[in-house]
């Protein structure tokens, strides 16, 4: 299990960084995540949105919530092995950052840059990108779902507004809260809430 008062590295917001080599323009997308999933969901986003693009890159790194483990991705995405993902991956570990994922996209200008040179453009692309995005230290994370009745509602959303959390509500036929919690804080988050509803309040992770 991850030490849930921990602190991490982490870029601090979405970031693109963008230059040109001998014709080929090289693209850096950066973004915090929190899942798996959502470095996943990021590099389809991008590749999507770039589908016009030679190659795009990916590389992340992200803790998973329940066991604590780092999990490290890239891919080279048609470039030569070991000129593409693994520098950039390699930029997020010598940074020491985490929960991150990156996207180098690029555009052939028509020249060849060589392995080497490959490397130091895939390399520059990510440190462009997390310097633009910042670094910063962050807290592990969950994410819980708060389904609740209209009644209980407004005591819930003062309570989470109180604890200066960030969420989002549904207003369905029932209330649902979708909350980030600091991992050392869900408990205390749990009493409250259930206390403040009588327990009627559905909590789960997600």
């Amino acid at each position: 299990m991850t030490d849930e008062s921990a602190t991490y590295r982490t870029v601090e917001s979405a970031a693109t960084a963008s230059f040109v080599v001998q014709g080929s323009e090289f693209i850096g997308h950066v973004r915090p995540v929190e899942s798996v999933e959502g470095a996943e969901s990021f590099v389809e986003s991008v590749e999507t949105e770039y589908d016009d693009a030679t190659h795009n890159v990916p590389a992340y790194r992200v803790r998973a919530d329940t066991e604590g483990l780092l999990r490290e991705y890239s891919s080279d995405d048609g470039e030569p092995t070991g000129s593409a993902g693994k520098p950039a991956l390699n930029v997020l570990t010598q940074r020491d950052i985490e929960n991150v994922a990156v996207v180098v996209t690029r555009y052939y200008g028509g020249t060849n840059l060589g392995v080497g040179g490959l490397v130091r453009a895939y390399s520059r692309a990510v440190k462009d990108a997390v310097d633009a995005a910042g670094v910063v230290e962050e807290r592990p994370h969950e994410r819980l779902s708060i389904t609740l009745e209209y009644d209980d509602s407004g005591t819930v959303r003062g309570i989470i507004e109180s604890e200066g959390l960030e969420f989002e509500a549904e207003y369905t036929a029932d209330v649902q809260f979708f909350v980030r919690v600091p991992v050392a804080d869900v408990a205390a988050l749990r009493d409250r809430i259930q206390s403040a509803t009588s327990g009627r309040a559905a909590i789960e992770r997600i």
